[in-house]
């Protein structure tokens, strides 16, 4: 659970350490406005992937089913900064299926923390072959970082992209270029 009065104080520091003027108008309620906005963004932390995820209905197709571009937002650990992008999620029915909005959900709750976008991407693909349970399961994350576009190496459009195999896609290179190719 966020502590709001603990990033209030941080925020005040913060804005005194970076020179700010804490008594100037425009900066006044800017402590609660954080602290309100840590509550969405930081919502996935103690969150479980278990609940969307095991509302399940029998299907005899084996069929791959692709969920893509599931967009989400998320802040990088390394610098505080956001990074954004979408998500591509394939898996191999094993008699069951799961509701598509459920993989968008599970998303949301990795994307609702600080994170790294390789951690992230992996913690889906887990998550998805703990609870569906399914023959095998893909994830790709494309996303732009802000790290990378506003402070450092300033190099704005560049994307990350990683992904995650496991099950049958890391034994099958087929199911691997079909999942390519339908994303593309």
């Amino acid at each position: 659970m966020i502590d709001e009065k603990k990033i209030q104080e941080a925020v005040l520091l913060f804005l005194e350490g970076i020179g700010e003027d804490i008594t100037r108008e425009g900066l006044l309620d800017t402590p609660k406005r954080i602290s309100s906005m840590c509550n969405e963004l930081f919502a996935g932390i103690g969150t479980d992937a278990s609940v969307p995820l095991s509302r399940t209905f029998t299907a005899s197709s084996n069929e791959m089913v692709l969920e893509k571009d599931i967009s989400f937002h998320s802040v990088c650990e390394h610098h505080f900064l956001p990074f954004y992008g979408v998500v591509h999620i394939a898996y191999i029915p094993n008699g069951k299926v799961v509701g598509l909005s459920k993989l968008a959900r599970c998303v949301d709750i990795y994307a609702r923390r600080a994170q790294i976008q390789e951690q992230m991407t992996y913690e889906i693909a887990e998550d998805i072959m703990k609870y569906l349970k399914p023959k095998g399961v893909m994830v790709m994350i494309e996303a732009e970082h802000m790290c990378m576009t506003m402070r450092g190496i300033k190099k704005p459009g560049s994307k990350t992209v990683s992904y995650a195999t496991l099950g049958c896609f890391e034994e099958n290179e087929s199911y691997v270029n079909r999942f390519l190719t339908l994303v593309k």
